[in-house]
């Protein structure tokens, strides 16, 4: 998925961006910078969604599918349209020194990548 002329970028007070409008009929979606569709609402409803999501998501772990029943605890380092950059995730290592795997998925958000929260239920 690319982003189209017909989407309206969305900014916070500051001007960071935070997702983007979509018309859809007579409605507008929402797509959030994972990529993921809300649905159809009018467009005060798509900014108020907009605007109480934030961006605070991105800082979340998440759980990054290798293979169907093999995952690994990620960090999301860079989102954009042209693909999301995951790192597997120190826990909170002070020391490091070691370079951790990093991995390019496409954008949108696909299946393989979850919120940790999902998977340690």
């Amino acid at each position: 998925m690319t982003v189209h002329s017909d989407w309206i970028e969305h900014r916070r007070g500051d001007n960071e961006l935070i997702g983007w409008i979509v018309p859809e009929g007579e409605d507008f979606a929402t797509i959030d910078l994972l990529g993921r569709r809300g649905e159809p609402v009018d467009w005060l409803t798509a900014k108020e969604y907009l605007e109480d999501l934030g961006i605070g998501y991105l800082a979340d772990r998440y759980a990054f599918f290798t293979a169907p029943d093999q995952w690994a605890r990620v960090k999301i380092v860079e989102v954009s349209p042209d693909g999301i950059t995951v790192q597997e995730d120190d826990y909170g290592d002070a020391i490091g020194g070691v370079p951790l795997p990093s991995h390019r998925l496409p954008w949108p958000m696909s299946s393989t990548l979850v919120p940790l929260a999902e998977v340690q239920r």
